[in-house]
């Protein structure tokens, strides 16, 4: 009799607290949505599981026994530490205090990083968003879990990797403001080339699509420097005649784009899709879905998104 309990489950623990909470087989019956046959038979089982009657007559009523009265308090703490570590997670996102690793490139950074960042702010002042730099694409860091965000071009995606469109977009050309370029009605191939560039490039690569696309026209331009980043390169334009190239986005949402002349490329450039990553096991966490949430947000109000789930 003493080793029946070692048959009980969660299910007769649900069985008992209702049975004790109700104090009747049809209050427990009604409170788990059983017939009252069927809830005896429960009873009867947690009876001979126990060892105890559990309920006993009392003229027409039934009564619990020392045995139950002493298990009521026991089983209903347990019941909530049940509900406590199955039940969503509450988050007080306004008492949280936790670091969030984001990787991405200046462009990305110069771009959504202070809005990102106000966002989170005014709902999380405790939350401290971290950027280290995309030298690569690479999902390993994310695997490992130094990284919570992976955000840029999304090139060829691991197989488990979660992914999410953020943007499709296509590349413009940037002159300092006042520059010649901006009095022309429409940027030609000639006029593209007669100017300096400076290449973006975090690998240190002069030749690009850019590039590919001026030779189909027979045409080709001069790079006179390469930098490691977007936001380098519009540093360098700021302050010379260099012409450089880079996802529009990036040239109009930075902070100084009022800096700037924006305009359209001579020739056709194949656009690039800027994506959010994350390992599975962070795609349940609460406080790293708010965070992609934010991402969403940030770039979707800055820039028309065109936005796939996966």
């Amino acid at each position: 009799m003493q080793e029946n309990y070692r048959t009980m489950d969660l299910n007769h623990l649900i069985d008992l607290d209702a049975l004790l909470s109700e104090g009747s087989v049809a209050g427990a019956a009604k409170k788990l949505h059983l017939s009252a046959p069927a809830m005896s038979r429960r009873l009867a089982h947690l009876r001979h599981a126990l060892g105890d009657p559990l309920f006993v007559l009392a003229g027409r009523r039934l009564v619990p026994t020392a045995r139950a009265l002493d298990l009521r308090e026991r089983v209903q703490a347990a019941m909530e530490d049940v509900r406590g570590i199955l039940a969503p997670p509450v988050v007080d996102f306004s008492r949280l205090e936790r670091t969030l690793t984001l990787r991405a490139n200046d462009g990305f950074i110069g771009a959504w990083a202070p809005r990102l960042l106000a966002r989170t702010l005014a709902e999380a002042p405790g939350v401290r968003l971290r950027f280290v730099p995309r030298t690569d694409t690479h999902m390993e860091q994310l695997r490992s879990g130094e990284i919570d965000l992976d955000l840029g071009v999304l090139h060829a995606p691991a197989p488990e990797i979660k992914s999410q469109l953020l943007m499709r977009v296509g590349f413009v050309g940037v002159v300092r403001a006042g520059h010649a370029l901006q009095q022309l009605a429409t940027v030609d191939v000639a006029a593209f080339t007669h100017w300096p560039h400076v290449t973006p490039s975090r690998r240190g690569r002069a030749h690009g699509s850019i590039d590919e696309a001026l030779q189909a026209v027979g045409a080709q331009r001069q790079v006179v420097a390469v930098v490691p980043g977007f936001q380098t390169a519009l540093a360098m334009v700021q302050a010379s005649d260099c012409i450089a190239v880079m996802p529009e986005p990036f040239a109009r949402w930075n902070a100084g784009a009022d800096q700037f002349f924006i305009f359209a490329l001579p020739v056709a450039t194949q656009a690039v899709d800027i994506a959010l990553s994350w390992h599975p096991r962070m795609h349940g966490d609460p406080v790293h879905c708010w965070l992609r949430e934010h991402v969403r947000a940030v770039t979707a109000s800055a820039w028309p998104a065109e936005i796939y789930k996966k």
